[in-house]
């Protein structure tokens, strides 16, 4: 119930969003990734049986509607590398490099990938 009023809730958002730059074309092109990112997240995340891996993503989807709403910006904001987040590419310092990225990386970005 909780997962589909979500839904709902972010196709309602879709609807009355509004650009900053009041733009048309800024605010068509602002809902329709709205639209499009919310249906890419349900149905990759559909098949989930679990409560905890369920309740993070509902924890993910309020953070990002939050944040969308607060900054009136519906794109992922940036995130930013731990200090000392380049190592070198092998060894002890790899593997504790990339465990303080997965701990930098906020609730908001867990189901978007690395690049």
């Amino acid at each position: 119930m909780e997962v589909l009023s979500l839904y709902r809730r972010i196709f309602r958002i879709a609807r009355s969003w509004q650009a900053q730059s009041a733009l048309q074309h800024d605010t068509d092109s602002e809902r329709s990734y709205i639209v499009q990112e919310a249906r890419t997240l349900f149905r990759q995340n559909q098949q989930l049986t679990e409560q905890e891996s369920i309740k993070k993503c509902i924890d993910e989807c309020n953070a990002r509607i939050e944040m969308g709403l607060h900054y009136r910006n519906p794109y992922p904001r940036p995130t930013y590398l731990p200090p000392m987040g380049l190592a070198t590419q092998k060894g002890r310092k790899l593997r504790t490099q990339q465990k303080l990225r997965k701990q930098a990386k906020p609730v908001y970005l867990q189901s978007q990938d690395e690049t």
